[in-house]
């Protein structure tokens, strides 16, 4: 065993908050992470369950019966685990980890067991049985597809005791390989390999086989020190290293490297065993000792980069698409007014049938793609591919001429009938019998379709039969088998897309194709043409008919996208509804249902008693499912009223008040809302529940109002008035029994007056049993004496003390009792011989109760506290709907009392719930926010602290109000003595580490709570709320220094309060046992070494949060240069008080082969315990009252969804940064109905949700056999969490989507850490179309479940690209229109009004990007309700929503494209501070210069040469409504980055910001300068993705950069000087101009830096010669030619975009001009366009700058009311600061 180890670490700055602590355990010999495994008999918590003895006891026993390992010798203490840890060479670390690893599980899943087993202290067999099933199901189903026999050597009798030893043996022998296996676990089929082989040496020296060699006993092949290690990982890991280096940092093209999946697939065919062998030969050509050439390629997919990649991947939908376009263009072109009249027409039907020829010729389009992209995966080993892709090919082009054959002899048939006879009716027959042949694959696909569990089962066997059966359709491959769903899933999806389908084809047909084939027939009718230009083509009015029909084509292609939006809103809605999503909405609904809230509570969150019967039967699921309908409405038994004296709601009251206290300690709400929402536990013998005070306002006053009104009503008439609401009655009761219970208490025990105020209550009680107090006693006096009764309680609570105003006050409701009150009168000697006056007569009424008050202990804080409540009752006039007055506390109470009315599985005991862990990776983010950052301001004189006072107005109160109950004195202390609360405050609103931790420890402390109420006995409870609210009463005195009291009475401490002081000691290693954090800190080694302030918080973290474990990568420096990597695991030892390292496990290599988040959390995860793992990311946050529903989250995992158990349980966001400004909310809000509304239909009924939000449940077992939570491979799984979710849904998975649990998650909140966002996913969904598991997922997938999953991921970005593709194509469309003369043409033969219309139905197509909004409104609507979701969505088109989504559609689009063309995709770090900060002119031109502001002036150009050159233009309105869309487009991609911009509008800020600009541009820049400083290295980096594009993106990009040139070609012939001539001449001269242009600039640059330091006078004479020349050739040209002046205006428009087209061509063909003369000039003159289109940017942020009243409006529109009100107050305060 390894000794104990400790690190030596500062103890610095250790502050905290009083902690409960666990029992404290005497001091133990070794370091251990959750149970001291190595000693099962020490004293901890966790080892009172004999499970775990179990576990222990059955890996010790038989070690002592095994071979002995040679040289090596056993102590009695060494188990199983050391055995294999010596025999095959692990680290002893990692036989540590995972023994305890092995241990936990094991006696988890023992401790669910149900029934408990009869033998408690052994291990049940069936357990390990069924998680040896599950741990190596992975492995036992790849033998099986290879055909190879599995080497688990397990006797098929279940007694057998030996197989618990082996079973043990197996599993604890995958678990050391997986745990030491490093980058290896993203290939698990690697790993399969390894243990196949290793499995099968453990056999042999189990049945003590002898060598073959030296007929000695069989050792394994490896053994030693990291014998593993060395010999098995390092060799893989140097090759993968290998490959990731020649990727050349991911830039070099995805087909010259093998990745990840390369890798692990290699393993998916037999020939791994034939070239690696085992012992593994490191020779082989699969390892880098071989050279390059020699070395296995890409194994079983090649990513190539193309557009295609949308085709070839999702070529069913397109096949669909294409088909059904020809077959409506067809129908449509018979002119009929219905298609079904058309198709009645034997012509049209014959022309119908080319639809196959298209078909087969697709077909040979796929084949062709396929071989074109595929081919080098075609070896020697893999002959057969290559041959199918060649018969592929071939086939199809078979196909294409049989069908042309037989069409054309159907038509020569009828020509020559000159009528359908019966031969060309023969003729068509055997056409369709070539069709039927043609489409049997497709209906045999059908035929599964409809019988999913056929074709699971199928491809379930692996038989080598079936593998030849469908070599000709696909690959067989390991995955991608069986994704079939069950029936019921089938027809839910199908309708679904029926209908979507139905819909967007009859719109398609009836509003687009239709409507265009009258104008394209005229305009093909139309002859003799005259042109405005030189016409290459003859009749090219074909030109004009494409261009009409382009931008229709394309929008046919993307509008099924929108319809998608608006079919999956409603069908969201709905799903929503019927899960009771948003029944309870604010705090009004929740006071209606509180009062059934308590057995909602107990129905879900508390474990049922459980039944000997572990399956929950039909009976069972139909009573629960009738108690949830009672529950929700109200009905029947459950409502019996839950009177006080009752456990439920006692322990409603415990779970309630830790919620209300979570919130406090948030400083959600303050310590009045505290008081106001508790439930306090009962005293004062009060008979009712005592509600909480904000339900029980104005209730009594009601009460009473009744009372008067039916004064002389019978009791029971009033009583039932006043029982209609369950809150009155209760108020009433309470307040009456408050009432005697005071005056009882005020008034001193064993005076008269005691005696005479108790015999008032008994005849009060007398009446009130008898059902006579309305006829006893007058009703409408009760009003005279609750105002008297506050005035006392208003005295009590004051603590004023002052006896004379008391005794009046008594004295007066003594009168009104005994004389008012009453309806008889009774004389004095009455009163005394009924004891309710003075017995002796001489007692002066004046003086009663003079001697007779006592006055409550101001210390005595219980008591001053039920006083104030009284005082609530009896005073509170309103209805307190603004408590609490956060909104976020609103919010949260408000979803978490409708999320307890939804459906969710019943919760089980803590010890038998699933155990889970939470993994979140970190790297270098803000951890705690420092000092400086809360202080330091910025230009506008704005600290952070400022910025969140103002945007957390009342939390900021709140938290000064509790640092003044912690004993702070003045305010300005916080900055000395708070110091450390203060900047927690603030990280807690940040999106910081801190912030994460905090909440995910939440579990544990929720896991803590109901571990105690799981096992409290009636009287634990009952005696325990009593003991909760007593020690708030001692914690009043802990504030008293030398009897001087705080500032602030009877305000409670709260620094140990709650449930957590009634805790036994076993729910710490109960709540350990169940749930283990782990933060992945990468650096956090290296930030301890170097002494940084990450390592202390990351330190204070862990001291402060004892379930909280962190990982990290340690680098030893060895001697010449070498470095060895450990993973680490540490805690903080709360009995030693310092940090402790549990294990240390050495790495092959470095950690980041791969992409680094990925890598970061695949080294920690075998840290991780328990069944569930749940993937956090930095940037969330968690509630306590959603912590509570864990466990009932994690029993999901047991149900069957469709036909298969969940492997992932999705969980729903709650995006927490909405309120930081307007951009931040847009972002939440399109966020929020992603992870709401588009996940729950995705989930149901689509059934292809992936892995997108964060706080996802996987089942950890099932991933980490099967490649880990995430792939790793550099560039390509860049979106590394959705590949998750692809391989789970492609390796059988099944993802699920659950609402009544959320996650709190931050989003970035400025408009360029958007962007940024934006590019990163875009980008990421670039890198998907190539990859592997999209092309899998789209070919195996059912058409319905490929539809879903082509519009909800790539589709949606390829689509959106689409969509401002389109707009292009319209606008150059039309241009080409106007400058070529068709259009006037056209007009005049007005047929351009039809063809107009249909275009302004694409253009109202592009507004229907409106319905893309569509899903966030409804998900409004049916969350917040109606009126609230259009008030929302108003006030966003106010503050300029439409603006930032047309923006960001700019961004997806710039960047998706841009990987798919050239790749570049990378991680871009989005920064997650708050953006207050004005960004700079210069800096937002270089983030959007190219992805938008290039793009929109190009558009905005469009627009200007059409209104002036189109002849429909001069009509205003139809130019207004032809363009209005592309402008508005236009304006929102310049203008956007300065509307949401800080101080975007501030005069001096636009002028200092220019200066910046232009100094950035003629910065030349060295060799260390960056970007942000020199224009020309910002430019040199902005093509960087064209030097690693391959030879067809250049291509393209060329053919793309070709458009620049057409504006010249047009215009030239428009100008004066052309004389209206047409021939090519014109265009050919107008060429002299560029030359001319371009040598008079490289002239005038020459002159310049040759003459312009010393020869000033020669470079003033060059410009003065060039300036007269220039004039000259005017003037000559102006007397000689018909040159009209303005032409020098117009040709502007003309040859500016030719220049741009040259440099973009230029650029292209960088790596040829770079070394010639020609290069600087393109540097220069790209310089001067950059300026120029600077210029045009900031002029329209400059006029709006010196408008006065823009500024103040854009800061209204971008930040919330609060801060801007904040930020006009501190600039008059500071004098506003501007600083150049």
């Amino acid at each position: 065993m390894s000794a104990p180890r400790r690190r030596p670490i500062s103890t610095r700055g250790r502050g905290g908050a009083l902690r409960a602590q666990p029992p404290p355990t005497p001091p133990m010999r070794e370091v251990y992470n959750i149970i001291p495994v190595h000693d099962l008999l020490a004293d901890h918590p966790s080892l009172r369950y004999p499970e775990v003895r179990a576990v222990g006891a059955a890996l010790l026993s038989p070690a002592l019966n095994l071979p002995k390992p040679p040289f090596i010798t056993l102590e009695p203490h060494m188990d199983l685990m050391d055995w294999l840890g010596y025999s095959f060479g692990f680290q002893s670390d990692n036989v540590r980890n995972q023994r305890e690893h092995l241990v936990l599980h094991l006696a988890n899943s023992q401790m669910r067991l149900q029934p408990p087993p009869t033998k408690p202290h052994e291990l049940d067999p069936n357990v390990l049985r069924r998680f040896r099933k599950k741990l190596l199901q992975n492995y036992t189903s790849w033998c099986s597809f290879l055909g190879v026999k599995s080497h688990l050597h397990l006797s098929a009798r279940r007694s057998n005791s030996n197989d618990v030893t082996r079973e043990l043996l197996y599993v604890s022998l995958y678990l050391l390989i997986w745990g030491e296996a490093a980058n290896l676990r993203f290939c698990p089929e690697l790993l399969s390999y390894i243990y196949h082989h290793m499995a099968m040496e453990l056999n042999k020296v189990l049945e003590e086989h002898l060598d073959e060699f030296t007929g000695r006993p069989f050792v394994p092949s490896i053994s030693g020190n990291c014998a593993f290690l060395k010999c098995i990982v390092m060799p893989f890991y140097r090759t993968i290293n290998t490959e990731v280096e020649s990727s050349r940092n991911g830039t070099a093209p995805h087909s010259a490297w093998r990745n990840y999946d390369d890798i692990n697939e290699y393993f998916w065919s037999k020939r791994c065993f034939k070239s690696l062998k085992w012992p593994i030969d490191y020779e082989s050509n699969f390892f880098d000792t071989v050279e390059k050439s020699k070395r296995v390629g890409k194994t079983g997919f090649v990513e190539q980069r193309s557009f295609w990649n949308v085709f070839r991947s999702f070529d069913r939908l397109w096949i669909l698409l294409i088909l059904f376009l020809q077959a409506s263009i067809i129908v449509a072109w018979a002119g009929t007014k219905y298609p079904w009249e058309a198709l009645e027409e034997r012509d049209v039907q014959v022309e119908l049938l080319t639809v196959f020829i298209t078909w087969a010729g697709l077909r040979f389009l796929q084949s062709v793609l396929d071989a074109g992209t595929q081919y080098s995966l075609v070896s020697k080993e893999t002959l057969w591919l290559g041959i199918r892709m060649v018969l592929k090919s071939v086939v199809a082009l078979t196909w294409i001429v049989v069908f042309g054959v037989f069409y054309g002899r159907i038509w020569s048939q009828k020509n020559a009938d000159r009528r359908w006879s019966f031969e060309a009716n023969q003729r068509i027959v055997t056409f369709l019998e070539a069709v039927f042949v043609f489409v049997i694959p497709e209906l045999l696909s059908l035929l599964f379709f409809v019988i999913p569990w056929v074709r699971n089962w199928i491809e379930g066997l692996d038989w080598v039969v079936i593998s030849w059966l469908m070599w000709w359709f696909h690959t067989w491959i390991f995955v991608g088998r069986g994704l079939r769903e069950g029936l019921v899933d089938n027809i839910r999806y199908t309708l679904f897309w029926v209908v979507v389908l139905v819909w967007k084809f009859a719109f398609s047909y009836f509003l687009q194709i239709k409507p265009l084939v009258a104008p394209t027939k005229a305009l093909l009718s139309l002859s003799n043409l005259s042109y405005n230009w030189h016409q290459f083509f003859g009749s090219s009015n074909r030109i004009a008919v494409v261009l009409l029909w382009l931008p229709v084509v394309l929008i046919y292609f993307i509008d099924l996208q929108i319809w998608y939006s608006v079919f999956s809103s409603f069908v969201g809605a709905t799903v929503g509804l019927f899960s009771h999503l948003g029944e309870i909405r604010n705090m009004e609904q929740l006071r209606l249902r509180f009062q059934f809230f308590a057995s909602a509570m107990q129905f879900n969150l508390m474990p049922e008693d459980q039944l000997l019967s572990p399956k929950a039967t039909l009976v069972k699921k139909l009573r629960d499912a009738i108690h949830r309908v009672k529950l929700r409405y109200g009905l029947g038994q459950p409502y019996k009223k839950i009177e006080s004296s009752q456990v439920e709601a006692t322990r409603f009251a415990l779970i309630w008040n830790e919620i209300i206290i979570s919130l406090r300690e948030e400083d959600l709400i303050s310590d009045r809302e505290v008081e106001l929402m508790e439930l306090p536990p009962n005293c004062w013998e009060i008979r009712v529940i005592r509600w909480p005070c904000f339900l029980l306002c104005n209730e009594l006053l009601l009460a009473l109002s009744k009372a008067k009104e039916l004064a002389d009503a019978p009791d029971l008439w009033l009583w039932l008035k006043i029982c209609k609401n369950e809150y009155g009655r209760c108020a009433v009761i309470e307040a009456y029994d408050s009432v005697k219970y005071l005056l009882l208490w005020v008034v001193k025990y064993g005076t008269e007056e005691y005696s005479i105020v108790l015999k008032l209550f008994q005849e009060i009680d007398f009446y009130m049993q008898n059902g006579k107090l309305t006829s006893a006693y007058k009703m409408d006096v009760l009003q005279q004496i609750h105002g008297k009764l506050e005035s006392l309680v208003d005295l009590l609570v004051e603590q004023k003390n002052d006896q004379s105003q008391a005794v009046n006050l008594l004295q007066a409701l003594y009168e009104l009792c005994i004389r008012e009150f009453p309806k008889m009168k009774r004389s004095m000697a009455q009163l005394r011989e009924e004891g309710l006056a003075p017995r002796n007569p001489a007692t002066d009424e004046g003086l009663l109760f003079e001697n007779a008050i006592k006055f409550p202990d101001a210390e005595d804080a219980d008591f001053h506290k039920q006083l104030r409540r009284l005082q609530t009752i009896l005073t509170s006039k309103d209805s307190m709907h603004n408590v609490p007055l956060n909104l976020e506390a609103r919010r949260r109470i408000a979803f978490f009392s409708n999320s307890l009315f939804m459906n969710m599985p019943r919760a089980s005991n803590v010890e038998k719930m699933m155990a889970f862990s939470v993994l979140t990776p970190y790297y270098d983010e803000e951890v705690l926010f420092k000092k400086g950052m809360l202080q330091d301001e910025n230009e506008d004189g704005i600290s952070t602290l400022f910025y969140l006072q103002k945007i957390y107005e009342d939390e900021w109160s709140n938290f000064m109000e509790r640092m003044h109950r912690e004993g702070m004195d003045d305010d300005d202390d916080i900055w000395k003595t708070k110091l450390r609360d203060l900047r927690l405050w603030a990280s807690y609103r940040g999106q910081t580490l801190s912030r994460t931790v905090r909440g995910m420890m939440y579990y544990y402390r929720a896991l803590k709570m109901l571990s105690f109420l799981d096992s409290a006995s009636e009287m634990d409870i009952r005696t325990g709320s009593q003991e909760i609210a007593s020690h708030h009463s001692l914690n009043q005195n802990r504030g008293l220094v030398d009897g001087i009291r705080p500032p602030t009475p009877k305000k409670l401490s709260r620094a140990i309060s709650g449930v957590r002081l009634l805790f036994k000691g076993h729910e710490y290693g109960c709540a350990l046992m169940k749930f283990t954090y782990v933060v992945t800190c990468q650096l956090y080694g290296r930030q301890k070494a170097k002494g940084e302030s990450h390592a202390e918080e990351i330190l204070y973290l862990m001291k402060n949060n004892e379930a909280l474990r962190v990982a990290y990568v340690d680098e030893v420096q060895l001697e010449r240069d070498e470095v060895e990597y450990y993973s680490v695991l540490v805690k903080y030892d709360q009995q030693r008080q310092e940090e402790v390292e549990i294990y240390r496990i050495r790495l092959p290599g470095p950690l980041k082969l791969g992409e680094g988040k990925p890598e970061n959390q695949n080294h920690a995860i075998i840290f991780t315990r328990g069944d569930a793992i749940q993937t956090i990311d930095m940037n969330q946050d968690n509630y306590f009252e959603e912590a509570l529903k864990m466990r009932n989250l994690l029993e999901e995992f047991k149900t069957n969804y469709g036909i298969r158990k969940p492997t992932i349980l999705g969980v729903r966001e709650n995006v927490f940064t909405g309120s930081v400004s307007s951009l931040a909310w847009f972002m939440s809000a399109q966020e929020t109905s992603f992870v709401t509304l588009g996940q729950r239909v995705l989930a149901n009924p689509l059934k292809v949700r992936m892995h997108y939000g964060h706080p996802d449940v996987f089942d950890r077992f099932w991933f980490l056999t099967r490649g880990g939570i995430s792939k790793a491979s550099r560039v390509i799984n860049i979106s590394e969490d959705i590949f998750a979710g692809f391989n789970c849904t492609l390796r059988g998975g099944n993802v699920t989507h659950h609402e009544y649990m959320q996650v709190g998650k931050g989003r970035d909140v400025g408009l360029n850490q958007i962007s940024m966002f934006e590019a990163k996913v875009a980008s990421g969904n670039g890198e998907q179309v190539l990859s592997r598991d999209v092309y899998r997922l789209g070919h195996r997938l059912d058409l319905f479940r490929m539809l879903s999953f082509y519009y909800t991921t790539v589709g949606h970005y390829f689509n959106t690209m689409m969509v401002v593709l389109t707009v292009y194509t319209f606008l150059w469309g039309r241009l080409y229109l106007a400058l070529s003369g068709v259009e006037k043409e056209a007009k005049n033969k007005s047929i351009s009004n039809e063809a107009l219309g249909t275009i302004l139905n694409q253009q109202f197509i592009i507004q229907l990007g409106l319905f893309t909004a569509l899903p966030m409104i409804v998900e409004n609507c049916l969350e917040h309700g109606f009126l609230t979701s259009i008030w929302d969505f108003l006030k966003m088109q106010l503050q300029l929503a439409s603006f930032f989504y047309t923006f960001s559609m700019g961004t997806r689009t710039h960047f998706f494209g841009r990987t798919i063309l050239h790749g570049g995709a990378k991680y871009r770090a989005t920064g997650r501070g708050f953006v207050v900060e004005h960004k700079s002119f210069a800096e937002n031109y270089r983030l959007y210069a190219r992805s938008h502001f290039v793009k929109a002036i190009e558009l905005g150009v469009i627009l200007a040469v059409y209104a002036s050159y189109s002849p429909l233009a001069k009509d205003t309105f139809v130019y207004i409504a032809m363009t209005i869309s592309s402008w508005f487009l236009v304006v929102s991609w310049i203008m956007s980055p300065f509307v949401f911009n800080p101080s975007g509008f501030d005069w001096l800020k636009t002028v200092y910001d220019f200066d910046d600009f232009m100094n950035w541009i003629w910065c030349r820049g060295g060799v260390f300068a960056e970007a942000d400083k020199s224009w020309e290295i910002w430019w040199y980096e902005e093509q960087d993705h064209l030097r690693t594009t391959g030879l067809w993106g250049k291509l393209l990009e060329i053919i793309l950069d070709l458009r620049f040139f057409f504006f010249q070609y047009g215009i030239v012939y428009q100008l004066g000087i052309a004389d209206k001539s047409t021939r090519i001449t014109v265009y050919l001269l107008s060429w002299i101009y560029v030359v001319v242009a371009v040598g008079i600039y490289v002239i005038i640059a020459y002159a310049q830096d040759k003459y312009a330091a010393k020869k000033h006078i020669y470079y003033r004479v060059v410009q003065l010669v060039v300036t007269i020349l220039t004039v000259l050739v005017i003037a000559l040209l102006l007397n000689l030619t018909k040159f009209k002046f303005l032409d020098l205006v117009t040709s502007l428009l003309a040859f500016i975009p030719t220049g741009w087209g040259l440099i973009s061509i230029a650029l292209v063909l960088r790596p040829f001009l770079q070394s010639t003369v020609v290069w600087e000039t393109v540097v220069s003159l790209a310089r001067l366009y950059d300026m120029l289109f600077g210029v045009i940017v900031i002029a329209p942020v400059a006029l709006l700058s010196w408008l006065p009243g823009f500024q103040s409006m854009q800061t209204r529109i971008l930040f919330n009311e609060a801060f801007s009100r904040g930020l006009q107050i501190s600039r008059i305060i500071s004098g506003k600061k501007s600083t150049a």
